[in-house]
Protein backbone atom coordinates (compact mmCIF):
# COMPACT_ATOMS: atom_id res chain seq x y z
CA UNK A 1 0.00 0.00 0.00
CA UNK A 2 2.75 2.45 0.98
CA UNK A 3 4.69 1.62 -2.17
CA UNK A 4 1.63 2.31 -4.37
CA UNK A 5 1.05 5.60 -2.58
CA UNK A 6 4.67 6.70 -3.12
CA UNK A 7 4.47 5.78 -6.80
CA UNK A 8 1.25 7.82 -7.18
CA UNK A 9 2.85 10.84 -5.48
CA UNK A 10 5.92 10.53 -7.73
CA UNK A 11 3.73 10.38 -10.84
CA UNK A 12 1.76 13.47 -9.76
CA UNK A 13 4.96 15.39 -9.04
CA UNK A 14 6.32 14.38 -12.42
CA UNK A 15 3.17 15.53 -14.22
CA UNK A 16 3.23 18.83 -12.33
CA UNK A 17 6.84 19.48 -13.31
CA UNK A 18 6.09 18.52 -16.92
CA UNK A 19 3.13 20.91 -17.03
CA UNK A 20 5.26 23.74 -15.62
CA UNK A 21 7.88 23.11 -18.29
CA UNK A 22 5.21 23.12 -21.03
CA UNK A 23 3.82 26.43 -19.75
CA UNK A 24 7.30 27.97 -19.71
CA UNK A 25 7.94 26.84 -23.26
CA UNK A 26 4.53 28.13 -24.36
CA UNK A 27 5.21 31.49 -22.75
CA UNK A 28 8.58 31.71 -24.46
CA UNK A 29 7.31 30.66 -27.89
CA UNK A 30 3.58 31.01 -28.41
CA UNK A 31 3.26 34.22 -26.38
CA UNK A 32 6.37 35.68 -28.01
CA UNK A 33 5.21 36.91 -31.41
CA UNK A 34 8.57 38.35 -32.39
CA UNK A 35 8.96 41.97 -33.43
CA UNK A 36 5.78 43.87 -34.21
CA UNK A 37 5.49 47.36 -35.66
CA UNK A 38 2.96 49.86 -34.30
CA UNK A 39 2.05 53.04 -36.18
CA UNK A 40 0.61 55.75 -33.91
CA UNK A 41 -1.41 58.62 -35.40
CA UNK A 42 0.43 58.14 -38.74
CA UNK A 43 3.39 59.95 -37.13
CA UNK A 44 5.17 57.80 -34.57
CA UNK A 45 6.51 54.32 -35.36
CA UNK A 46 7.37 51.71 -32.72
CA UNK A 47 9.04 48.33 -33.02
CA UNK A 48 8.10 46.22 -30.00
CA UNK A 49 8.17 42.65 -28.73
CA UNK A 50 4.84 41.02 -29.48
CA UNK A 51 2.73 38.92 -27.14
CA UNK A 52 1.50 41.38 -24.53
CA UNK A 53 -1.66 43.45 -24.49
CA UNK A 54 -1.60 46.75 -26.34
CA UNK A 55 -2.14 48.53 -23.01
CA UNK A 56 0.95 46.92 -21.42
CA UNK A 57 3.04 47.35 -24.57
CA UNK A 58 2.34 51.08 -24.78
CA UNK A 59 3.08 51.47 -21.07
CA UNK A 60 6.56 50.01 -21.64
CA UNK A 61 7.03 52.71 -24.29
CA UNK A 62 6.02 55.40 -21.75
CA UNK A 63 2.66 55.95 -23.42
CA UNK A 64 0.15 55.70 -20.59
CA UNK A 65 -3.48 54.85 -21.35
CA UNK A 66 -5.99 55.31 -18.50
CA UNK A 67 -7.22 52.10 -16.87
CA UNK A 68 -9.02 51.97 -13.54
CA UNK A 69 -8.95 48.16 -13.34
CA UNK A 70 -5.30 47.59 -14.22
CA UNK A 71 -6.01 45.92 -17.55
CA UNK A 72 -8.61 43.33 -16.51
CA UNK A 73 -11.26 44.54 -18.95
CA UNK A 74 -13.65 45.57 -16.18
CA UNK A 75 -13.63 49.38 -16.35
CA UNK A 76 -13.86 50.26 -20.04
CA UNK A 77 -11.50 53.24 -19.78
CA UNK A 78 -8.59 52.13 -21.97
CA UNK A 79 -10.27 52.82 -25.30
CA UNK A 80 -8.21 53.43 -28.44
CA UNK A 81 -8.97 53.30 -32.14
CA UNK A 82 -7.25 50.30 -33.73
CA UNK A 83 -7.45 50.92 -37.46
CA UNK A 84 -5.49 47.90 -38.67
CA UNK A 85 -4.19 44.61 -37.27
CA UNK A 86 -6.37 44.25 -34.19
CA UNK A 87 -9.13 42.02 -35.49
CA UNK A 88 -12.72 42.20 -34.28
CA UNK A 89 -13.77 43.22 -30.75
CA UNK A 90 -13.85 40.35 -28.25
CA UNK A 91 -16.88 39.39 -26.20
CA UNK A 92 -15.09 40.89 -23.17
CA UNK A 93 -15.09 44.29 -24.89
CA UNK A 94 -18.54 44.65 -26.44
CA UNK A 95 -20.35 45.50 -23.15
CA UNK A 96 -18.15 48.62 -22.97
CA UNK A 97 -18.48 49.69 -26.60
CA UNK A 98 -21.38 51.45 -28.30
CA UNK A 99 -22.42 50.58 -31.85
CA UNK A 100 -20.86 53.84 -33.06
CA UNK A 101 -17.57 53.03 -31.31
CA UNK A 102 -17.45 49.56 -32.82
CA UNK A 103 -18.09 51.05 -36.26
CA UNK A 104 -15.28 53.54 -35.57
CA UNK A 105 -12.91 50.64 -34.70
CA UNK A 106 -12.63 51.54 -31.02
CA UNK A 107 -11.18 48.76 -28.86
CA UNK A 108 -10.23 48.22 -25.23
CA UNK A 109 -6.44 48.33 -25.42
CA UNK A 110 -6.12 45.83 -22.55
CA UNK A 111 -7.96 43.23 -24.66
CA UNK A 112 -5.99 43.71 -27.88
CA UNK A 113 -3.08 41.27 -28.07
CA UNK A 114 -0.06 42.62 -29.94
CA UNK A 115 0.50 39.82 -32.45
CA UNK A 116 0.43 41.62 -35.81
CA UNK A 117 1.54 45.00 -37.07
CA UNK A 118 -0.92 47.60 -35.80
CA UNK A 119 -2.13 51.01 -36.84
CA UNK A 120 -3.69 52.89 -33.93
CA UNK A 121 -4.89 56.33 -32.88
CA UNK A 122 -3.94 57.69 -29.44
CA UNK A 123 -5.60 60.93 -28.17
CA UNK A 124 -3.01 63.70 -28.24
CA UNK A 125 -3.58 64.68 -24.59
CA UNK A 126 -2.28 61.29 -23.43
CA UNK A 127 1.19 62.11 -24.72
CA UNK A 128 1.48 64.66 -21.89
CA UNK A 129 0.89 62.01 -19.21
CA UNK A 130 4.03 61.62 -17.12
CA UNK A 131 5.49 58.95 -14.86
CA UNK A 132 6.49 60.17 -11.40
CA UNK A 133 8.61 58.74 -8.63
CA UNK A 134 7.14 59.68 -5.26
CA UNK A 135 7.73 59.11 -1.56
CA UNK A 136 5.09 58.29 1.05
CA UNK A 137 5.26 61.14 3.58
CA UNK A 138 2.20 60.25 5.66
CA UNK A 139 -0.49 57.61 6.11
CA UNK A 140 -3.69 58.46 7.95
CA UNK A 141 -6.76 56.36 8.77
CA UNK A 142 -9.81 58.37 7.76
CA UNK A 143 -12.25 55.59 8.66
CA UNK A 144 -12.00 51.92 9.58
CA UNK A 145 -11.48 51.07 5.89
CA UNK A 146 -10.33 54.27 4.14
CA UNK A 147 -6.72 55.39 4.35
CA UNK A 148 -5.28 58.72 3.21
CA UNK A 149 -1.93 58.36 1.44
CA UNK A 150 0.12 61.53 1.00
CA UNK A 151 2.79 61.32 -1.70
CA UNK A 152 5.65 63.75 -2.14
CA UNK A 153 6.67 64.25 -5.76
CA UNK A 154 10.34 63.31 -6.17
CA UNK A 155 11.07 63.02 -9.90
CA UNK A 156 9.70 65.18 -11.41
CA UNK A 157 9.28 67.33 -8.30
CA UNK A 158 5.97 68.93 -9.33
CA UNK A 159 2.71 67.72 -10.82
CA UNK A 160 0.14 69.76 -12.72
CA UNK A 161 -3.44 68.49 -12.55
CA UNK A 162 -7.00 69.71 -12.84
CA UNK A 163 -9.06 69.15 -9.67
CA UNK A 164 -11.15 66.04 -10.29
CA UNK A 165 -8.52 64.12 -12.27
CA UNK A 166 -6.90 60.82 -11.25
CA UNK A 167 -3.53 59.07 -11.33
CA UNK A 168 -2.49 55.44 -11.65
CA UNK A 169 -0.69 53.90 -8.66
CA UNK A 170 1.77 51.12 -9.42
CA UNK A 171 1.95 48.20 -6.99
CA UNK A 172 5.23 46.24 -6.99
CA UNK A 173 5.29 42.43 -6.89
CA UNK A 174 4.36 41.05 -3.45
CA UNK A 175 2.26 38.23 -1.96
CA UNK A 176 -0.80 38.86 -4.16
CA UNK A 177 0.90 39.58 -7.48
CA UNK A 178 3.93 38.26 -9.34
CA UNK A 179 4.24 41.37 -11.50
CA UNK A 180 3.69 45.10 -11.12
CA UNK A 181 0.04 46.15 -11.46
CA UNK A 182 -1.57 49.55 -11.33
CA UNK A 183 -4.89 50.97 -10.18
CA UNK A 184 -6.57 54.33 -10.65
CA UNK A 185 -7.19 56.74 -7.75
CA UNK A 186 -8.58 60.26 -7.80
CA UNK A 187 -6.43 63.04 -6.42
CA UNK A 188 -7.98 64.40 -3.23
CA UNK A 189 -5.75 67.39 -2.56
CA UNK A 190 -5.40 71.06 -3.42
CA UNK A 191 -4.05 71.57 -6.95
CA UNK A 192 -2.21 74.61 -5.62
CA UNK A 193 0.24 72.32 -3.80
CA UNK A 194 2.11 70.87 -6.76
CA UNK A 195 4.73 69.13 -4.65
CA UNK A 196 2.37 66.62 -2.99
CA UNK A 197 -0.86 64.78 -3.66
CA UNK A 198 -3.35 63.02 -1.39
CA UNK A 199 -5.16 59.80 -2.26
CA UNK A 200 -8.11 58.25 -0.38
CA UNK A 201 -7.91 54.46 -0.76
CA UNK A 202 -10.66 52.20 0.50
CA UNK A 203 -9.76 48.66 1.53
CA UNK A 204 -11.25 45.88 -0.60
CA UNK A 205 -10.66 42.35 0.77
CA UNK A 206 -8.03 40.62 -1.37
CA UNK A 207 -7.74 43.68 -3.60
CA UNK A 208 -4.18 43.75 -4.93
CA UNK A 209 -3.62 47.49 -4.52
CA UNK A 210 -5.80 48.14 -1.50
CA UNK A 211 -4.27 45.24 0.44
CA UNK A 212 -0.80 46.51 -0.41
CA UNK A 213 -1.65 50.04 0.74
CA UNK A 214 -3.48 49.04 3.93
CA UNK A 215 -1.23 46.16 5.02
CA UNK A 216 2.23 46.79 3.57
CA UNK A 217 2.82 50.43 2.59
CA UNK A 218 4.95 52.46 5.03
CA UNK A 219 6.06 56.06 5.38
CA UNK A 220 9.28 56.55 3.46
CA UNK A 221 8.41 53.96 0.79
CA UNK A 222 8.84 54.94 -2.85
CA UNK A 223 5.80 54.70 -5.14
CA UNK A 224 5.63 55.05 -8.92
CA UNK A 225 2.56 56.79 -10.33
CA UNK A 226 1.57 58.13 -13.73
CA UNK A 227 -0.98 60.70 -14.82
CA UNK A 228 -2.95 62.83 -14.58
CA UNK A 229 -5.99 61.52 -16.45
CA UNK A 230 -9.68 62.22 -16.77
CA UNK A 231 -12.27 64.77 -17.77
CA UNK A 232 -14.12 64.95 -14.43
CA UNK A 233 -13.69 68.60 -13.46
CA UNK A 234 -15.80 71.64 -12.55
CA UNK A 235 -17.24 73.32 -15.63
CA UNK A 236 -16.90 77.09 -15.91
CA UNK A 237 -20.54 78.16 -15.64
CA UNK A 238 -22.76 80.07 -13.21
CA UNK A 239 -25.17 77.20 -12.60
CA UNK A 240 -26.04 75.86 -9.18
CA UNK A 241 -23.98 72.74 -8.37
CA UNK A 242 -25.06 69.40 -6.95
CA UNK A 243 -22.19 67.25 -5.66
CA UNK A 244 -23.03 63.61 -4.84
CA UNK A 245 -20.56 61.02 -3.51
CA UNK A 246 -20.11 58.07 -1.21
CA UNK A 247 -17.05 56.57 0.52
CA UNK A 248 -13.75 57.31 -1.20
CA UNK A 249 -15.75 59.10 -3.89
CA UNK A 250 -15.08 62.05 -1.59
CA UNK A 251 -11.60 62.43 -3.15
CA UNK A 252 -12.15 64.35 -6.43
CA UNK A 253 -14.91 66.52 -4.97
CA UNK A 254 -12.65 67.48 -2.07
CA UNK A 255 -10.04 68.60 -4.63
CA UNK A 256 -12.69 70.62 -6.48
CA UNK A 257 -13.78 72.30 -3.22
CA UNK A 258 -10.17 73.35 -2.50
CA UNK A 259 -10.12 74.88 -5.97
CA UNK A 260 -13.39 76.74 -5.41
CA UNK A 261 -11.91 78.31 -2.27
CA UNK A 262 -8.63 79.32 -3.91
CA UNK A 263 -10.41 80.73 -6.98
CA UNK A 264 -13.11 82.48 -4.87
CA UNK A 265 -15.92 80.70 -6.72
CA UNK A 266 -19.18 81.68 -5.01
CA UNK A 267 -21.65 79.50 -6.91
CA UNK A 268 -24.42 77.89 -4.88
CA UNK A 269 -23.47 74.27 -4.20
CA UNK A 270 -24.89 71.39 -2.15
CA UNK A 271 -22.85 68.28 -1.42
CA UNK A 272 -24.84 65.10 -0.65
CA UNK A 273 -22.56 62.47 0.89
CA UNK A 274 -23.86 58.97 1.50
CA UNK A 275 -22.51 56.61 4.17
CA UNK A 276 -23.78 53.52 5.93
CA UNK A 277 -23.15 54.34 9.62
CA UNK A 278 -21.50 57.15 11.54
CA UNK A 279 -18.13 55.39 11.53
CA UNK A 280 -18.14 55.65 7.71
CA UNK A 281 -18.20 59.46 7.82
CA UNK A 282 -14.93 61.38 7.67
CA UNK A 283 -13.46 64.87 7.19
CA UNK A 284 -16.55 66.40 8.79
CA UNK A 285 -14.53 69.25 10.34
CA UNK A 286 -12.99 69.98 6.95
CA UNK A 287 -16.43 70.06 5.30
CA UNK A 288 -17.59 72.49 8.01
CA UNK A 289 -14.56 74.61 7.13
CA UNK A 290 -15.61 74.66 3.47
CA UNK A 291 -19.08 75.79 4.56
CA UNK A 292 -17.47 78.77 6.32
CA UNK A 293 -15.12 79.68 3.46
CA UNK A 294 -17.64 79.21 0.65
CA UNK A 295 -20.58 81.52 1.25
CA UNK A 296 -23.23 79.42 -0.51
CA UNK A 297 -21.98 75.88 0.08
CA UNK A 298 -23.78 73.26 2.19
CA UNK A 299 -22.64 69.75 3.15
CA UNK A 300 -25.43 67.19 3.67
CA UNK A 301 -24.23 63.82 5.05
CA UNK A 302 -26.74 60.97 5.13
CA UNK A 303 -26.65 57.56 6.80
CA UNK A 304 -28.46 54.64 5.17
CA UNK A 305 -28.22 52.32 8.20
CA UNK A 306 -27.45 54.40 11.32
CA UNK A 307 -26.65 52.29 14.39
CA UNK A 308 -28.54 52.95 17.62
CA UNK A 309 -25.32 54.05 19.31
CA UNK A 310 -24.73 56.63 16.57
CA UNK A 311 -27.44 58.92 18.04
CA UNK A 312 -27.71 60.31 14.52
CA UNK A 313 -29.89 63.42 14.11
CA UNK A 314 -29.10 64.12 10.48
CA UNK A 315 -30.47 62.83 7.17
CA UNK A 316 -31.22 59.10 6.87
CA UNK A 317 -31.80 56.84 3.90
CA UNK A 318 -29.98 56.12 0.67
CA UNK A 319 -28.35 59.15 -0.89
CA UNK A 320 -30.84 58.88 -3.76
CA UNK A 321 -33.71 59.20 -1.27
CA UNK A 322 -32.12 62.24 0.38
CA UNK A 323 -31.49 63.81 -3.02
CA UNK A 324 -35.13 63.22 -3.95
CA UNK A 325 -36.31 64.95 -0.76
CA UNK A 326 -34.07 67.98 -1.12
CA UNK A 327 -34.23 68.71 -4.84
CA UNK A 328 -37.53 69.48 -6.52
CA UNK A 329 -36.39 71.04 -9.81
CA UNK A 330 -32.90 70.43 -11.20
CA UNK A 331 -33.51 71.72 -14.72
CA UNK A 332 -31.15 74.70 -14.32
CA UNK A 333 -28.48 72.93 -12.27
CA UNK A 334 -25.45 70.76 -13.04
CA UNK A 335 -24.31 67.70 -11.10
CA UNK A 336 -21.00 66.02 -10.27
CA UNK A 337 -21.18 62.42 -9.04
CA UNK A 338 -18.47 60.11 -7.77
CA UNK A 339 -18.76 56.62 -6.33
CA UNK A 340 -19.84 53.12 -7.23
CA UNK A 341 -21.52 52.46 -10.60
CA UNK A 342 -24.76 51.37 -8.89
CA UNK A 343 -24.95 54.56 -6.82
CA UNK A 344 -24.18 56.77 -9.80
CA UNK A 345 -26.69 55.06 -12.10
CA UNK A 346 -29.42 55.42 -9.47
CA UNK A 347 -28.61 59.10 -8.88
CA UNK A 348 -28.60 59.82 -12.61
CA UNK A 349 -32.14 58.47 -12.87
CA UNK A 350 -33.31 60.64 -9.96
CA UNK A 351 -31.68 63.75 -11.46
CA UNK A 352 -33.17 63.12 -14.90
CA UNK A 353 -36.55 62.73 -13.22
CA UNK A 354 -36.01 66.18 -11.67
CA UNK A 355 -35.48 67.70 -15.11
CA UNK A 356 -31.67 67.78 -15.23
CA UNK A 357 -30.44 67.15 -18.81
CA UNK A 358 -28.08 64.18 -18.94
CA UNK A 359 -25.40 66.23 -20.71
CA UNK A 360 -25.05 68.32 -17.52
CA UNK A 361 -24.53 65.26 -15.30
CA UNK A 362 -20.79 64.58 -14.93
CA UNK A 363 -19.57 61.50 -13.11
CA UNK A 364 -16.58 59.41 -12.19
CA UNK A 365 -17.47 55.76 -11.62
CA UNK A 366 -15.16 53.89 -9.27
CA UNK A 367 -14.71 50.40 -10.75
Amino acid sequence: MLESYLIAVAVMCGLTILLAIVLLIADATIANCGEVRISINDERKLTVRGGQSLLATLKEEKIFIPSACGGRGSCGLCKLRVLEGGGDPLATETPWLSEDEIADRVRLSCQVRVKNDLKIVVPEQLFTVTQYETEVVSLRDLTHDIKEVRLKMVDPARIEFIPGQFIQFEVPPYDLTDEPVYRAYSIASDAGNRGEIDLEIRYVPNGICTTYVHRHLKEGDRVTINGPYGDFYLRDTDREILFIAGGSGMAPIRSILFSMVSRSISRKATYFFGARTKRDLFLLDEMAGFEKRLSDFRFVPALSEPASEDNWKGETGLVTEVLDRHVSDASEKEAYLCGSPLMIDACVEVLKGKGLPEERIYYDKFA
